[in-house]
């Protein structure tokens, strides 16, 4: 378990799942930034049975509260390649709405960058989130991530294309 300030990241246990396909199946009340379309039904857990959902390439850990509450999940996925020695991860986050604007999302992301910066020898850490997506702006350049730019209309999301601010975290920063 990967212990912060706040909260913990630890690995997703097969009894999880039904809350993560809930969390990937909903729609977000609060602005619908993690809608992506519907998972197909024991996709998660064939993946879960395969990989455990944490490899090299991509994985998810769960955000949990002191007492052990699942709040949320962060995920990384490799976005270049094809050697290690080009790797970059992009990583993801959702927190369920009861437990948003807390620190949560902050220090999650901070703990996730330093685990895989542990853990891989890679250079770079990227992040995107919709233009619109202020909480996890903040939430970003308080883990330690710098603001680059943005990609014009790089995401089709409930029904329409949507800008995306790219970040960043190098080894090191």
């Amino acid at each position: 378990m990967l212990r912060g300030t706040l909260i913990a990241l630890r690995p997703v246990q097969v009894s999880d799942l039904p809350v993560l396909e809930t969390w990937l199946n909903d729609e977000d009340p609060d602005g619908n930034f993690n809608q992506f379309g519907l998972s197909p039904s024991h996709a998660l857990e064939r993946s879960f049975n395969e990989t455990g959902l944490l490899t090299d390439q991509q994985g998810r850990l769960l955000i949990v509260t002191p007492d052990n509450t699942v709040v949320g999940f962060v995920s990384y996925q490799v976005v270049y390649g094809p050697n290690s020695g080009s790797r970059v991860y992009n990583i993801g986050i959702h927190l369920a709405p009861a437990y948003r604007k807390k620190g949560y999302g902050t220090d999650a992301q901070r703990l996730l960058a330093g685990y895989l910066f542990a853990t891989y020898p890679i250079r770079r850490i990227e992040a995107g989130t919709d233009i619109a997506n202020s909480a996890e702006q903040r939430a970003l350049e308080k883990a330690g991530f710098t603001r680059e730019g943005v990609l014009r209309q790089a995401q089709w999301r409930v029904g329409e294309w949507h800008d995306m601010v790219v970040y960043s975290k190098l080894r090191g920063e």
